[in-house]
């Protein structure tokens, strides 16, 4: 079907007149990824001040660490970090946030003009390219997390080249991305290791009449692990791991009932263009049955047009299984990775089901009328005027009033905080970039000692899944706390050894995650009495 429809449509074409055509749309497509992420400004979200901390002292001298002198690996992205660091040097570590938003908004452009090709290539026309290159450069989560300054963005374009790059026979060059991912975020697991196994698989069959050993991809081998093994070596001797202690801290602190990530993903691939935004309920329940089923038409079809697609169309599916078996603490942005190969394999779903006229148009049509409703119902998931924050349109979950609410409360801790002052808060993004000041951080990211405390007794637990622990306060008395309300509520702000050793010096209005406001306290030496 492939092959009949690109010879139907461009026989009248010359290859250099096609190829033309083909690099005008994948520029249009980047250039539209890249102003959708200019025009909202930055949203720096909290996790990505912790990997600019980072950054930040290895920039200037102190090391890969977030406290000085303290060799713990707190952000999941060790790649990300150097690169924001190197910028450090060259242009100043005051402008890595700056840098990482324009970084993000560049990687999505090429993701665009990625997906451009990946459909293009895939089901023979350039329509459901063009549909895939727009709805990426317009996608809600992917655009959040861009100008949010994670890592997301980067870590897609990796996975999206290495994908690409496979598809093109270029099996070195996908190994050098294999990598890169690996090492922008472990979760890259998830599909190098079935990307690994399709290398191999094709190497045994295409030499049949050679020596075993000789029929295994050696240089793809060598190539990957000549780039992640310095990193396992120096994450080995320099933590003490090359993984993030961040997977087991979030483990501890945050509990997590049976089966949330299940749930939470079965809804996520529901609705993805955001259709409850505009048709409610309705709309997800539909999305939940419809889309999963596209996806694998669309998936089935693809791989059997190209045995070399298997490992891009079951991305998705094992990403979704993964986490749903490990059921880790649930962020938005873990949403973003698989989010490309699942809309290509919906797309490839509307144009396998449309494919019944060998002349292509009912295709067409099909991809081009529900590229308008997709693209429709993913603008409805943006506003005009966000309600904080920089006014300019965004996407309705771009949401950074905990950021500002933190940001706030560091410049006022400013004047009375140094370089030695120990803090201790819930969410160390903000607060550590803007102080300086030496994080004892309550959740356990970059103060594993935390870790020992939790899980505490979920009767300290009001409204979210978090709560400080009492007696990891009382333990180490830090100099400050800077808490949400509801993270001390039921425990750490009824415990007698914590009122008579702190006091209260500022509420900042919010009433974010159900808070009374946010509370900064000091210590009080010696203790009140009684």
């Amino acid at each position: 079907m492939m092959a009949l429809d690109t010879a139907l449509a461009t026989a009248h074409r010359s290859p250099l007149e096609f190829a033309r055509r083909d690099a005008a749309a994948m520029l249009l497509v980047a250039a539209l990824a890249i102003g959708l992420r200019v025009l909202p400004g930055t949203r720096t979200i909290d996790d990505a001040y912790i990997t600019y901390r980072y950054a930040r002292n290895m920039a200037e001298g102190i090391g890969f660490v977030y406290n000085p002198g303290e060799h713990v690996l707190g952000t999941t992205t060790p790649l990300y970090t150097l690169i924001m660091a190197l910028w450090g040097l060259i242009g100043g570590s005051q402008t890595i946030p700056l840098f990482s938003a324009i970084l993000n908004a560049l990687a999505d452009g090429a993701s665009a003009a990625l997906l451009y090709w990946l459909g293009r290539q895939l089901l023979g026309h350039p329509l459901p390219g063009v549909v895939l290159g727009v709805l990426w450069a317009v996608a809600p989560r992917s655009v959040t997390f861009a100008i949010g300054g994670m890592e997301t963005s980067l870590y897609v374009l990796v996975i999206l080249a290495a994908f690409s790059a496979w598809l093109a026979g270029q099996s070195g060059r996908a190994a050098i991305f294999m990598a890169l991912g690996v090492l922008l975020r472990p979760d890259a697991l998830i599909w190098v290791g079935p990307l690994g196994l399709a290398m191999v698989a094709e190497a045994w069959l295409a030499g049949r009449n050679q020596p075993p050993l000789r029929r295994l991809p050696w240089r793809e081998g060598m190539t990957f692990l000549a780039l992640i093994l310095p990193w396992l070596v120096y994450g080995t001797l320099t933590f003490g791991s090359p993984l993030t202690n961040s997977i087991a801290a979030k483990h501890a602190a945050y509990p997590v009932a049976p089966t949330t990530s299940l749930l939470i993903f079965l809804a996520y691939y529901g609705i993805p263009f955001f259709e409850s935004e505009t048709l409610g309920t309705a709309g997800a329940l539909i999305g939940s049955a419809l889309y999963p089923t596209l996806a694998l038409i669309g998936g089935g079809a693809l791989a059997r047009t190209d045995r070399r697609a298997v490992p891009l169309v079951a991305f998705p599916w094992l990403y979704f299984a993964t986490y749903a078996l490990a059921n880790p603490p649930f962020f938005h942005w873990y949403m973003v990775p698989p989010t490309p190969a699942y809309l290509l394999c919906i797309a490839a779903g509307v144009w396998t089901l449309a494919g019944r006229r060998r002349d292509g148009v009912a295709q067409r049509w099909a991809i081009g009328i529900a590229g308008l409703a997709w693209l429709a119902f993913s603008l409805r998931a943006w506003v005009l005027h966000p309600d904080h924050g920089p006014d300019r349109p965004a996407p309705r979950m771009a949401r950074i009033d905990l950021e500002l609410t933190y940001a706030q409360a560091a410049q006022s801790l400013l004047p009375v905080v140094d370089e030695d002052t120990v803090l201790a808060v819930g969410d160390i993004g903000v607060i550590g970039w803007i102080t300086r000041a030496r994080i004892l951080d309550t959740v356990g990211l970059v103060s594993p000692e935390s870790s020992a405390y939790y899980p505490i007794d979920p009767s300290m637990l009001a409204t979210r899944n978090y709560a400080v622990a009492p007696d990891l306060i009382a333990d180490a008395l830090p100099d400050y706390v800077v808490i949400l309300e509801t993270y001390g509520r039921n425990g750490l702000l009824k415990d007698p050894r914590f009122a008579r050793t702190y006091r209260l010096r500022q509420r900042i209005a919010t009433d974010i995650y159900g808070s009374d406001g946010m509370l900064i306290f000091e210590r009080v030496d010696p203790p009140v009495e009684g």
